[in-house]
């Protein structure tokens, strides 16, 4: 069958069906990603006027690397199937970009042991962190990630979490966010290996994946930078009070410090820094042409993430007042009640009823609790 994305014609599997996740070869449910990771390349581009190659190291039908190229990134595309370099070849040749795309029939790992790139994007089925260090050996500028095995990162699949990505991950009410910092922290460290820094520029986890855009600097002093942005969370099970203590030695909480519970849970090292760079997710959302099908859907998430504070937990205010016996307000009267107050709060983008404030718990209940009862 043939499908239109972009702007580009593409061929893909006639048994692909709207929402199958497993597809090797083209998931619907990815266009939001794959859209804005033409406009963060375009933004990028302005960013870093020296960035012109782009490998697509997992090409699969080769969406991401038709996408560039028809964008005039110098691409590369790479699969280890043969069934899906043929299928990438076909959809190049579709787009009149076949003798400006590199396409490599081979192991992407020992691909980018042998070159160097500028912005590299990994887009695998599951976890990232087989191809995280081969992807910061040889890349100059960005390297762009996904990862839809969240069950793992965010600790509802406990021992894959830890075997994945070397970090203790725990099943709390922030599940989306624990499965962001867990993976920043396992990438970070990834980098560090090379004496490489990163900055997470744009990060969101939408649906059944997480996405980030991590900028590197290539010194020893920016690879120790960001390893003092990891920590670790504590989190009470009883009242959802939870704080953070940087350092990649853990000292856990034994009592919690609101409601001296003892069910207390330990994450990390997570990384605790930011996630977003505000004024580079404000430049992505002006590279979204209303000609891409989810250009509402990604306008709206990057206005959300641009304002989303740098705090590394959010909270649900449903589950909040649940867990309080109260009904929950309206979230603008909600926040305005805790910026009244004095506390720093906005929307967070993992959903309607999250958001982010530099309040305790205590503290949270306290400035809105007149209007909750």
């Amino acid at each position: 069958m043939r499908v239109t994305e972009g702007g580009i014609e593409l061929e893909v599997p006639g048994e692909q069906t709207e929402g199958v996740e497993e597809s090797v070869f083209y998931n619907p449910r990815q266009e939001l990603n794959r859209d804005l990771t033409i406009a963060t390349l375009r933004a990028y581009r302005e960013r870093e006027e020296r960035a012109e190659s782009y490998l697509d190291a997992m090409t699969a039908s080769g969406v991401r690397g038709v996408r560039a190229a028809t964008d005039d990134w110098d691409v590369t595309c790479c699969d280890v199937e043969e069934e899906a370099v043929d299928l990438a070849r076909r959809n190049l040749e579709r787009n009149g970009c076949e003798e400006a795309v590199t396409v490599e029939h081979r192991n992407v790992n020992a691909l980018m042991h042998d070159s160097t790139f500028d912005v590299i994007d990994l887009d695998p089925y599951g976890t990232p962190m087989p191809f995280a260090d081969a992807a910061f050996a040889n890349c100059r500028d960005l390297v762009c990630v996904t990862a839809t095995d969240t069950a793992p990162m965010c600790g509802a699949h406990f021992n894959s979490g830890v075997r994945s990505y070397s970090a203790t991950p725990q099943n709390t009410d922030y599940h989306a966010e624990m499965g962001v910092r867990i993976l920043i922290s396992a990438l970070a460290r990834s980098a560090a290996r090379f004496d490489t820094g990163i900055e997470p520029i744009l990060t969101h986890a939408t649906s059944h994946y997480v996405r980030t855009y991590l900028e590197l600097e290539h010194k020893p002093t920016a690879a120790d930078a960001a390893i003092d942005e990891l920590g670790h969370i504590y989190h009470c099970e009883d009242c959802m009070y939870r704080e953070v203590d940087r350092g990649l030695i853990a000292d856990p909480l034994e009592t919690c410090h609101h409601c001296e519970g003892n069910r207390m849970l330990t994450a990390g090292p997570v990384w605790l820094g930011p996630i977003q760079d505000p004024a580079f997710v404000a430049s992505v959302r002006d590279e979204i042409p209303y000609t891409f099908d989810t250009a509402p859907e990604a306008r709206e998430l990057c206005d959300t993430l641009a304002a989303e504070l740098d705090e590394p937990t959010h909270y649900d205010q449903h589950k909040l007042c649940r867990n309080w016996g109260l009904p929950a307000n309206a979230m603008d009267e909600f926040l305005a009640d805790l910026r009244e107050a004095g506390y720093a709060a906005s929307r967070a983008h993992y959903g309607g009823t999250t958001f982010k404030t530099d309040a305790s718990v205590g503290e949270i209940r306290e400035a809105t609790a007149e209007n909750l009862n």
